[in-house]
């Protein structure tokens, strides 16, 4: 029920009161959010320019914070292994946190966590030979499902009760799903049921001769083909200039619409609360 006409009502705008570095994917567990984000010490080498380390992983640290909706902090970890330190977006499954934590470049390698929301206890679930960028918990079949680099490729993994792999020796490019959406990138996703997502993300786009443009949209996704089903741009931007989808976005059901929470902004960054309404 969203359109290009829809009616973004900003409610408030929390300024967080600790460093968020570049923020990355978004949940909340009763009144509690989660805010995974990538604290980068030293650029990997495809950003430097210099043709001496173009396969330098880089150095950084992944971070997850446990936050109230007002920005202040209550808890956080680091996450990570070595080159692997870039979190990505994220999903709850009803008990606990899903946490992608990746190397900082396409085609590389990752590692999936399960946290436990009380406590910030991270179990390594399994790795990944590929960038995994978000992922989705399909809490109906059982499923993770993982999003590569530029969310160009969607991965499928079915889970046992006990939140293991099943068939964990299967080909990945057996579990792969190509992504037939092209206009923007998918930065954070969220599972809403019946196989169904909704996920958020831009573009950049560079006309000749002016400043490139972000666009920002928000999908409805079946997990099932990978497939948008609908799709709606989002038309509100910070201050600066940043388009709220961004960075990471996390949306609630209310009794005549919906609740967007996003976190565009990196290192000072303010969560921006959105009410839309659907009826």
């Amino acid at each position: 029920m969203l359109s290009r006409e829809t009616e973004w009502k900003r409610l408030n705008q929390h300024q967080v009161n600790f460093d968020t570095h570049h923020p990355q994917g978004m949940s909340n567990v009763g009144e509690e959010f989660f805010l995974s984000s990538v604290e980068v010490l030293e650029l990997p080498g495809r950003y430097t320019k210099r043709d001496d380390d173009n396969d330098d992983p880089g150095r950084g640290v992944g971070h997850l914070f446990k936050m109230d909706v007002r920005g202040q902090l209550l808890d956080s970890i680091e996450l990570g292994d070595g080159a692997i330190y870039h979190p990505g977006g994220i999903d709850f499954d009803g008990e606990y946190l899903w946490v992608p934590v990746a190397e900082y470049r396409p085609d590389s390698r990752s590692i999936i966590y399960r946290v436990d929301p009380d406590t910030l206890e991270a179990t390594p679930v399994f790795r990944v030979a590929d960038h995994i960028g978000g992922v989705i918990f399909d809490t109906d079949s059982e499923s993770l499902y993982g999003l590569n680099w530029g969310s160009r490729t969607f991965y499928r993994w079915r889970l046992s009760g006990s939140g293991e792999v099943i068939n964990q020796n299967k080909p990945l490019a057996e579990r792969a799903m190509k992504n037939p959406e092209h206009y923007v990138d998918y930065q954070d996703c969220q599972y809403i049921g019946d196989g169904l997502a909704m996920c958020s993300g831009m573009a950049g786009y560079q006309p000749p001769n002016t400043a490139d443009v972000k666009l920002g949209g928000i999908d409805l996704v079946d997990l099932r083909s990978a497939a948008p089903i609908y799709q709606v741009p989002v038309t509100e931007w910070t201050d600066d200039g940043l388009v709220m989808t961004r960075n990471p976005f996390l949306v609630k059901e209310r009794s005549n619409g919906l609740r967007f929470y996003f976190l565009p902004e990196d290192d000072t960054s303010y969560l921006f609360v959105y009410d839309v309404k659907t009826s």
